[in-house]
């Protein structure tokens, strides 16, 4: 037994790799990539040949974990918390087909949106899909957890859903690591639950309906949740990393009287709930995310006790949760230990210098200034930046791939001219199915796919379609003279800004590859 200070992540995929883990699929996507990369880099995983190579999104990797599971593997699946939308069909499925190999899904919720678009709680995945549910509420429970989930999934013959937040993610802990399990047996399904026609989908339904006591039972006798007593003044229950932050106000500001029950499994246990309503007449509900137990626990004591939390202002309504709002909550007075700077100028991201999109919005932005009502679509990655100073240049950016498919409904409604900017990696997660939809229509759109062949945002992981992109956009229908490759340095903005103008004057879908390295992995490139 080794103690090993690990992110949060870190210890997540190390616990992973301990219990017998065959294979890791994901999409990079922050705080959930550096899972992935771990497993990628660690000698134990290398030397067992653990599947570890990036997929083109998260349904992807949902099915090919799935297969994996079929197989009678052990698999994990990473992402953040927004992929739980691009793989909830799979996802939503895997309940009703049940497993075969342990599925672990692992997601990664961003309260604050650090970097993200939305701060969903993806517990409510977990609930929608009937499944066991596990929030660790540090980097131990973390590595812990793995063997756990690994195990109640095959129990149950049931996929499970591991939510972490960012704070637990990026932060270190000593880790005490135990024994290293052996990868299963390959042995694939006989059964015919993985066929979700209609009958036996009515039955896999009714089957997963039945294991909900067995799955409440779970999460009732976890060992991970449990009752602590401080006293009887106030209820609090407790959620994953929300478990941290009630410790450190009992022992850093003498926090006193509270009776804390521990929550890192789900369901909800409701009878520790309602025991907590007999004691006590106020419940505080401390949950990084969205409001998804504080609704429950009103559910479940009705007017037996008070209860507070976000939905009550005793709470933030949103974003992360710290230690200082928490103690707040207590009644603890907090001082401001450095007062906030004043008279500073706003020192907002940019993108970095020398990067090939610097040169793509300059071209782009000489261009569009010829035409009344020219937009430009944005997407998902670095190249979201050129919506700041100094080029202003984006006027959306919803999801992944929805810059081609917003500009195809733009030009469908008469908007002239209508383009879309796309990172290479974005496209082919979700673009290419959008580009199709715009061939289909003849619809009059210039697409940019904007190819610094990595995955930069995230870090400079593989990107699926590196070199591919011409091949790609000419099968699903592009006309092959208008596929424009072009290089984005400044000596040939002349060229570039002479092709978008002739592709967006250009009556159909056109397509415009500006490549050049990121800056960044060159970097790396050039010190290896």
């Amino acid at each position: 037994m080794d103690k090993t200070l690990l992110l949060g992540d870190e210890a997540i995929a190390l616990g992973a790799i301990y219990a017998g883990l065959s294979g890791v699929y994901a999409y990079p996507g922050t705080p959930s990539t550096e899972i992935t990369e771990f497993i990628q880099n660690n000698p134990l995983a290398k030397e067992r040949n653990i599947h570890s190579r990036w997929c083109t999104n998260e349904k992807t990797a949902m099915e090919a974990a799935l297969g994996m599971s079929y197989a009678g593997k052990r698999a994990l699946v990473c992402m953040k918390h927004v992929g739980m939308n691009v793989c909830a069909d799979a996802f939503i499925n895997s309940a009703i087909t049940g497993i075969n190999g342990g599925l672990v899904v692992l997601a990664a919720d961003d309260p604050s949106m650090h970097s993200s678009q939305n701060e969903q709680d993806s517990r409510f995945y977990g609930k929608f899909a009937m499944i066991p549910v596990l929030e660790p509420s540090n980097q131990q429970e973390a590595f812990d957890m793995m063997k756990i989930a690994f195990e109640l999934s095959e129990r149950l013959q049931e996929p499970v859903l591991l939510r972490v937040v960012t704070r637990l993610a990026h932060s270190r802990a000593a880790v005490q690591t135990d024994d290293i399990r052996q990868t299963n047996d390959f042995k694939p399904s006989t059964s015919r639950g993985w066929v979700l026609l209609p009958g036996i989908a009515k039955k896999q339904y009714a089957a997963l309906i039945e294991k909900q006591p067995e799955i409440k039972k779970a999460a009732e006798e976890s060992t991970f949740s449990r009752m602590e007593d401080y006293g009887h003044d106030l209820a609090v229950v407790a959620c994953g990393i929300g478990y941290n932050y009630v410790k450190e106000s009992i022992e850093n500001y003498g926090v006193k009287g509270l009776k804390v029950l521990k929550i890192s499994q789900y369901p909800l246990p409701e009878k520790a709930v309602l025991d907590l309503a007999k004691v006590c007449n106020k419940i505080l509900v401390v949950e990084d995310g969205q409001p998804v137990v504080e609704e429950e626990v009103k559910r479940i004591v009705g007017d037996k006790a008070e209860d507070l939390g976000r939905l009550t202002g005793d709470l933030p309504r949103q974003g992360e949760l710290s230690p200082d709002c928490v103690a707040q909550a207590f009644g603890v007075k907090i001082e401001e230990a450095f007062p906030t700077a004043k008279n500073l100028a706003g020192r907002p991201p940019q993108l970095c210098q020398g990067c090939g999109h610097r040169d793509v919005y300059g071209a782009l932005k000489e261009v569009i200034t010829k035409y009344e009502n020219a937009r430009v679509f944005g997407d998902i990655g670095c190249y979201t930046l050129g919506a700041l100073p100094p080029f202003q240049a984006l006027a959306s950016c919803v999801d992944m791939g929805a810059s081609i498919t917003m500009a195809k409904g733009a030009a469908d409604a008469g908007l002239f001219p209508a383009i879309a900017v796309i990172g290479d990696s974005t496209f082919t997660h979700s673009g290419m199915t959008g580009l199709l939809d715009a061939v289909n229509d003849k619809s009059n759109i210039t697409v940019i796919i904007s190819d610094n062949l990595t995955t930069g945002m995230t870090g400079g992981q593989d990107s699926a379609g590196t070199y591919k992109y011409e091949a790609i956009c000419q099968g699903l229908g592009v006309e092959k003279e208008h596929i424009r490759v072009v290089v984005p340095m400044p000596k040939n903005m002349p060229e570039i800004t002479k092709i978008i103008e002739e592709e967006i004057n250009y009556n159909g879908v056109s397509v415009i590859i500006p490549r050049r390295e990121c800056m960044q992995t060159l970097k790396r490139h050039k010190k290896k």
